[in-house]
């Protein structure tokens, strides 16, 4: 991608309504633009990221058994009566509207129950499970207040993944594959030693939960954890009895603000007995399915990578999952100094300057490289480099009169901020052959 052709644009400022870090630099570096509080455009770099991150997510789904579906977003309320989460006082952040005749509808904010009322149709004996079904869906959830940027929104991309199974045995294998699934996945998006599996409470769906939180003083949430066995325990369910269980002295509790990532817990037999779910056993009695659920929120792992790893420069992406893997500048108007100057040589490196990162931009993306290309004439090499660390990517390259002139080109480390001056061949081979 040409810098020149990109639809996007930096901003020096952070934009006057946000407050949350994640939101001040991912629409200062051009990834998201506000809509409305709680709703937010990907622009083309926030959205690269946002498919490498559901790439991440969907290898490892699919690694762990699950098959992708997509479900609707319009619910109608019928399913959902037979549950009791139709009703405002048991769910009370539904958006809902009315068809042309009158009938009612909602905006779905999670899938238990329709994914569970689709199964009454394709399980019914003991050889139809066990299952794992996901999905990335578009949650709508009428938040009182829509707070923290893109980790607490009214609209959201969410990975949710429900398990089907036999027996609490086999939903405790399909469980731990899950929980399993989900450490890698921290870890390949970057956030991996800075965030902790915690026990919590299971709200309106069960009775208890467990999450992934991350460590930031942007947390919203409240954990403790203990230092010599990473044990971490939410606020919310901090006590005697909890800690007798875990063998973790009270006084060895430190606590950290952190971001909860993702979510899985038992959801048993509730929604399959209110539901139908089904199946006959291998005697020919009929049982209900044990159930389990698994949430990641997608545009909220996205903003906890933005708040968790950025620096006073700007956005410090993983390569696993920024937009590009390097961003190429091209410096027409470096000064050097040539013995024999004139106008007509000085135009001559500069074209040569334009050739040859012309050059190497094709041969990365030859060798599987991707590269935003700043191409830009009309902006300062100062307001260059500050849109490449603003933006974030994991290489910054520089092509120049200077870098020319030494036969090398200078590529910079966005996350150590280490320089090398090497040659072409080199720098494709370990941009091509590092993908950390």
């Amino acid at each position: 991608m040409r810098f020149s052709e990109l639809f996007t644009k930096t901003r020096r400022e952070a934009p006057k309504d946000e407050q949350a870090k994640n939101a001040v630099l991912l629409s200062r570096a051009g990834f998201i633009y506000k809509e409305m509080a709680g709703a937010y455009t990907l622009l083309p770099l926030g959205l690269r990221v946002i498919r490498k991150i559901e790439g991440i997510i969907r290898e490892e789904m699919e690694r762990a058994g699950g098959n992708e579906v997509l479900l609707t977003t319009l619910q109608s309320p019928a399913v959902w009566e037979r549950t009791g989460r139709w009703s405002d006082e048991i769910v009370d952040n539904w958006f809902r509207t009315v068809l042309k005749d009158g009938s009612p509808l909602g905006l779905a904010h999670t899938h238990e129950e329709p994914l569970t009322a689709l199964l009454t149709h394709y399980i019914s004996s003991y050889r139809d499970l066990p299952r794992l079904i996901f999905q990335f869906q578009t949650k709508f959830r009428n938040e009182l207040r829509a707070k923290s940027g893109i980790l607490r929104g009214r609209e959201f991309v969410m990975k949710d993944c429900y398990s089907f199974a036999r027996t609490e045995a086999e939903h405790a294998v399909l469980y731990q594959r899950m929980k399993d699934a989900y450490t890698r996945i921290f870890e390949r998006a970057g956030i991996g030693e800075h965030t902790y599996f915690t026990r919590a409470s299971g709200g309106s769906f069960s009775r208890a939960s467990e999450e992934f939180q991350t460590l930031t003083d942007a947390g919203e949430d409240t954990i403790y954890i203990e230092p010599d066995t990473h044990t971490a325990i939410n606020a919310e369910v901090l006590d005697e009895t909890l800690l007798a269980e875990l063998n973790v002295p009270r006084e060895r509790l430190v606590e950290k603000k952190a971001i909860e990532v993702g979510n899985i817990f038992p959801l048993g037999t509730k929604f399959s007995e209110l539901l139908g779910l089904v199946f006959t056993d291998e005697s020919g009695e009929k049982r209900p399915v044990v159930m389990g659920c698994y949430g990641i929120g997608v545009g909220r792992l996205m903003g906890t990578v933005a708040e968790v790893l950025s620096d006073n420069r700007g956005l410090v992406w993983p390569r696993s999952i920024a937009p590009f893997d390097a961003h190429l500048v091209r410096i027409r108007n470096s000064k050097l100094e040539i013995s024999s100057e004139s106008h007509i040589h000085k135009a001559q490196i500069t074209n040569d300057v334009v050739a040859e990162a012309d050059g190497l931009y094709a041969a990365l993306q030859a060798h599987g490289v991707s590269v935003l290309y700043d191409d830009r004439q009309d902006v300062s090499v100062g307001e260059q480099f500050a849109d490449a660390d603003l933006i974030g990517l994991p290489y910054r390259i520089v092509a120049s009169e200077k870098t020319m002139a030494a036969g090398k080109y200078e590529m910079r480390e966005r996350r150590s901020g280490a320089v090398d001056l090497i040659g072409g061949d080199e720098l494709i081979r370990r941009l091509a052959g590092h993908r950390d």
